[in-house]
């Protein structure tokens, strides 16, 4: 299967998730999803300011979305998010 010229949209994607910590966001929203950032941050141990510019990339990549529920923003795996999970078990 060819990527038909699509190398730019692949390398966003792997960006996503070509970190430890981002694979480790993947799996707990695939375990709870709908977190807030200080909800994600409290169940890892991370910064919160390093959690939000790891969050930024995912959104980019469209591994995570957004959704505000009007006090704070909710953020859940998208469907790409889920095969990229999938692919990565896969690979074990």
């Amino acid at each position: 299967m060819r990527l038909k010229g699509n190398y730019r949209k692949a390398e966003r994607i792997v960006k996503g998730f070509s970190n430890h910590k981002r694979v480790e966001i993947l799996e707990l929203l695939n375990e709870t999803p709908e977190l807030s950032v200080f909800e994600i941050s409290d169940k890892l141990g991370m910064n919160f300011k390093t959690l939000s510019e790891h969050l930024r990339k995912m959104t980019i990549s469209v591994l995570v979305l957004k959704r505000s529920d009007g006090v704070s923003i909710r953020h859940c795996l998208s469907e790409r998010g889920k095969k990229v999970l999938k692919f990565l078990k896969d690979l074990e």
